[in-house]
């Protein structure tokens, strides 16, 4: 059980047959349909927050670190293309991440990934059927830490796999914050026009987030545009990220895997190409 970590008495995930998860799962499901987005505040209680803060701390410094030009598709450049084309659109990029192989299965990140009520909890909240709803089958992505230091965040971007929870474990002193722009691509359209409104500017689509420390958050990464400001300050910031996709199998590309952990194993090239869309990244 997860007593010692998730505030089961607010967020019953354990007990899925009780008026009260189905209320949870009727809130949730409404945010997520009007917002791609919804946050559960203090899933994780303060005493489980601190367990999750010694983990990260630990292996914080296995973190890949890399500092490179991307744009919001992890994509290669396509000179066919007009220099203002979002794909044409790169940006600096300084972030980190902990592979899922640094993390211990006895310990609070993958306790709470692989809890046999999550998967279904998460699934319920998207309303999706068991056939469409599965952990993300990647040895360095499943379950990661993100770290970031001062100055560093995230530019524009979008998701590879549909559906990413992510769980805030520390902030910076300041900055950090996560901006998105609900669902502004679909399976069919990539809606170059809208991304590059954004990229150009254009705050009006743009929503604003504060997570704080142990608070859960389950977003459609893949349709919605989304960055993490710079942070300042000497504390880093520590996010968890739990990664669910739509296809059984699925796993991250080669190319963007080597930009994100540094490395790639034998089964991102035996699991390429398996998706059930055809968006770029």
């Amino acid at each position: 059980m997860l007593q010692d970590l998730v505030d089961l008495g607010r967020y019953p995930i354990d007990r899925p047959d009780s008026p009260a998860y189905d209320r949870l799962i009727e809130d949730l499901r409404r945010e997520l349909e009007q917002d791609g987005c919804a946050v559960l505040p203090g899933f994780v209680h303060e005493a489980g927050v601190k367990l999750l803060v010694q983990e990260a701390e630990g292996v914080a410094p296995k973190a890949h670190r890399s500092f490179n030009r991307t744009n919001a598709y992890f994509a290669k450049d396509d000179p066919r293309l007009g220099i203002a084309h979002p794909i044409r659109r790169f940006y600096d990029r300084s972030n980190a991440f902990v592979p899922a192989d640094n993390l211990s299965k006895s310990g609070p990140l993958r306790r709470i990934y692989e809890f046999d009520g999550f998967l279904p909890f998460v699934r319920d909240a998207l309303n999706e059927p068991e056939d469409r709803f599965f952990r993300y089958d990647d040895p360095l992505a499943d379950v990661i830490i993100n770290v970031v230091e001062e100055g560093q965040g995230f530019p524009w971007h979008f998701d590879t796999n549909n559906y990413t929870v992510t769980l805030a474990i520390q902030n910076g002193e300041t900055g950090g914050a996560f901006e998105y722009v609900p669902n502004l691509r679909t399976a069919e359209n990539e809606n170059f026009d809208l991304v590059a409104s954004v990229l150009d500017g254009n705050m009006g689509r743009v929503r604003r987030l504060e997570l704080r420390p142990g608070d859960l958050q389950i977003f459609k990464g893949r349709y919605s545009l989304h960055r993490v400001a710079p942070v300042r300050g000497k504390r880093r910031r520590y996010v968890g990220i739990f990664s669910f996709v739509e296809a059984e199998g699925m796993c991250g590309g080669v190319e963007r895997t080597q930009q994100l952990y540094g490395r790639v194993l034998p089964h991102h090239y035996k699991r390429a190409g398996l998706r059930k869309d055809q968006l770029l990244d």
